[in-house]
């Protein structure tokens, strides 16, 4: 597998980055990639058919000039920025029977990632359909999602090591469908940062994985296909109008 540890400026860009790397996978340009990415600045993205009125303080964000984007996966709404580790996963539906069935591909994967965790000292557990919470106190730290095309998926999810919790009751509602080992719990109650160095979050991961070489840069064919993602998205003027 290829490791590709590269975190662009604009939110935008790192969410069609992963998109990217599914697209080229699915023209049979590329094969199957861990990505980590961070975002230096907060934003909001909402899941494939979330929305804002039900999902985000609205004036909140507004008010704070919070970028608001729209991702092709689904899953529920999430909050970027420092502290948040993404990893991005793009996984070929032939190489293992579990990555072809949604349910037991979340398994498999995040069953991978629960091991890199406890390499690392945190003791966690998986919460069907796409959560990892720590085993004392059912805190998440860690959700996913997936968008699956017809021969790779592309698999995303967060770990919270250094995040400011707070920000999450400003900007984001209770969701309508929380799982139920949420228990009413407040998003302060709820999420919880690992006491992880992000460096060694990453080392976990990349054992996990099985990676085999890495690439830090962008290729020609990257550059292409982001640009045209870029683009497109522009021509729709997605997502949201205060966007920035």
């Amino acid at each position: 597998m290829l490791l590709k540890d590269i975190s662009l400026k604009l939110p935008q860009e790192n969410i069609l980055y992963d998109e990217v790397l599914l697209e080229l996978a699915e023209r049979g340009h590329s094969g199957e990639v861990l990505r980590f990415w961070e975002s230096e600045q907060l934003f909001i993205v909402l899941g494939r058919t979330g929305k804002e009125a039900e999902d985000i303080n609205v004036d909140a964000a507004h008010r704070d000039q919070i970028p608001v984007l729209r991702r092709a996966s689904g899953g529920g709404t999430v909050l970027q920025g420092p502290g948040c580790l993404n990893y991005s996963l793009v996984l070929s539906k032939g190489h293992d029977p579990a990555i072809a069935d949604l349910r037991k591909s979340y398994e498999f994967i995040l069953g991978k990632v629960i091991v890199a965790l406890r390499n690392v000292g945190i003791k966690a557990e998986f919460y069907p359909i796409s959560d990892i919470a720590l085993i004392e106190g059912h805190k998440k730290i860690s959700g996913n999602a997936q968008k699956r095309a017809k021969k790779f998926i592309l698999h995303h999810g967060t770990i919270l090591y250094n995040f400011d919790l707070t920000k999450f009751e400003r900007y984001l509602k209770m969701p309508a469908d929380v799982p139920e080992y949420r228990q009413g719990r407040s998003h302060a109650e709820f999420v919880a940062n690992i006491p992880s160095e992000v460096r060694d979050i990453k080392k976990a991961l990349y054992d996990a994985f099985a990676v085999s070489r890495e690439e830090q840069f962008m290729d020609s064919r990257e550059l292409e296909c982001l640009q045209e993602f870029l683009d497109t998205r522009n021509a729709r003027q997605e997502p949201a109008k205060h966007q920035r």
